[in-house]
């Protein structure tokens, strides 16, 4: 029996007050159709587990798709990736 692939993220912590939870936003950047600049279209958060309390607002950090741990919490800190100075 195998597991099916999990999604994976990389995002920016915006928020670790809670204990045991950070929340996380990834944005998404688009090229306009007329400029060719590159704008920031939309901006996802997710609740994300983190056992540790390692997780500071800052830093960058990979986040992996999990079973629903709570209400709101269904994905999992995977690593840091880059901790804030």
């Amino acid at each position: 029996m195998s597991r099916n692939k999990r999604k994976v993220r990389v995002g920016i912590v915006t928020g670790s007050q809670m204990d045991k939870s950070i929340v996380v936003s990834e944005a998404e950047k688009a090229k306009h159709p007329l400029y060719s600049k590159f704008v920031r279209s939309k901006t996802k958060k997710y609740v994300v587990h983190d056992e540790q309390n390692a997780c500071r607002e800052g830093d960058t950090v990979r986040i992996m798709e999990t079973r629903p741990l709570s209400k709101t919490k269904r994905w999992r800190l995977v690593e840091v990736v880059q901790r804030v100075k």
